[in-house]
Formats: C-alpha cells, sequence, structure tokens
C-alpha cells in the first residue's frame, strides 16, 4: 500500500491520522519536525504536511521537495485558512489544502483521490504478475513468489509507478532509507535478485527495464 508521510507537532492529530489512514490500509509515516520529515519524505507517496512546524516550515519542506523533483501529491493541514496562505501554498506546489479543525474522514477522502489522480494503485496486474499491494502478496502465473520483505518494497515501489525511470539514488533512498550507509551498487544487487525470482531477462525484459546512466523502470502492465 502507499506510504502516507504525516508531519505535525500536535500528537493528538499524529494519533487520529494514523488511526484512520491505517484503517484504510495506507502505510503510515510520522514525523513531528521538518527535519526528521526531510529524511522520510523521499520513501512517501503522499505527504500531509503541517505549515507551523519546528527547525522547518511544512511550506520550506513543500518547496524543497518540488526543488528536488520528488511529485508525490502534497497536502498541507494547516490552522492557517487566509485566501492569501492558500494561494502561496498552491502557487508553490501544493496539491490541496484543508484547514484546522478538520475532518479526519474528509482528509482520508482527500488522501484517496490526489493517490488516485497520480495513478497509485492497490494492485498491479499484467504479464502474468499479480501484485497485491494492500496484502503484500506477489504471483507470478498464478503461482505465489517467495520475495523478502526488501524484495517486495522494491518490486512495489517501481510497480506502482509503470513507465516512471528511478535513479538508483532515489530507489535506495525509497526502499533502503536515506540514513542507509550502503552504495548504490546495492541497488543493482537486488534488482538482480529479484529479475532472477521473477524470470525476467535484463536484455529483453518483461517487467524491469534498465535505463541506462539513471536506473530502474517498470514496464507498462501488458496482459
Amino acid at each position: 500500500m502507499p506510504n502516507v508521510l504525516i508531519v505535525d507537532d500536535d500528537p493528538a492529530i499524529l494519533e487520529i491520522l494514523r488511526a484512520y489512514l491505517t484503517a484504510e490500509g495506507h502505510t503510515v509515516l510520522e514525523a513531528t519536525d521538518g527535519a526528521r520529515a526531510r529524511v522520510l519524505l523521499p520513501r512517501a507517496d503522499l505527504a500531509i504536511l503541517d505549515w507551523m512546524l519546528p527547525s522547518v516550515s511544512g511550506l520550506d519542506l513543500a518547496h524543497e521537495a518540488r526543488a528536488a523533483g520528488l511529485d508525490l501529491p502534497i497536502l498541507m493541514l494547516t490552522a492557517r485558512g487566509e485566501e492569501e496562505d492558500k494561494l502561496r501554498g498552491l502557487n508553490i506546489g501544493l496539491d490541496d489544502y484543508v484547514v484546522k479543525p478538520f475532518s479526519p474522514r474528509e482528509v482520508v477522502a482527500r488522501v484517496r483521490a490526489l493517490l488516485r489522480r497520480v495513478g497509485v494503485r492497490d494492485t498491479v496486474t499484467g504479464g502474468g504478475l499479480q501484485l497485491d499491494l494492500r496484502a503484500r502478496i506477489a504471483r507470478l502465473d498464478g503461482q505465489l513468489l517467495d520475495l523478502s520483505k526488501l524484495e517486495y518494497d522494491l518490486l512495489s515501489a517501481l510497480a506502482q509507478h509503470p513507465g516512471l525511470a528511478w535513479t538508483r539514488e532515489r530507489l535506495l533512498e525509497r526502499v533502503w532509507g536515506s540514513d542507509f550507509p550502503g552504495t548504490e551498487r546495492v541497488v543493482d544487487v537486488h534488482v538482480t535478485g529479484l529479475r532472477r525470482k521473477l524470470g525476467d531477462d535484463a536484455d529483453h525484459p518483461r517487467f524491469i527495464e534498465t535505463v541506462r546512466g539513471v536506473g530502474y523502470r517498470f514496464r507498462e502492465a501488458q496482459d
């Protein structure tokens, strides 16, 4: 399931959003300040940011994310409800804006709509591969694939964004985390192992293509 990052320094807001989003089936990442959020942002499919945060504001985080090329949907959840604030946020690349106090059900509905808009799905099927992202189950030609947690995370990151060229650096941040001390070479090693389990051929890929000088790309599903 998609990773949803919640960044807020109010424990009560974190708790209630965690409960609602987890019930929806999302994997929830949490941060209470901007510095920690910077570390987690590359692993997120969507971010919910408070504007007023310790160390780095939510608005600055959103600006940094866009400047770094992160195209994940960003929803601002803030007490700042002036029209000028909304326009400022939307003009730097926010995708949605909700003013506190808020309805958790409305936020979940907006998260669902934003993920749908960018094509993040619960399941991936095609070419004999069936990936149930909610249940974390992968099947190939009807047979259950024995994948490690890391292999599943790597496959789901690629498969949720078919056609997108991932750099090795971005995959490393997304799957291993930005504090992982290893090199980008580890991505190549695990892609090789994943291809072996998928019966994929690097020269004639069925699922994972090598993008020369960049990284990897999951092919669009083909029935």
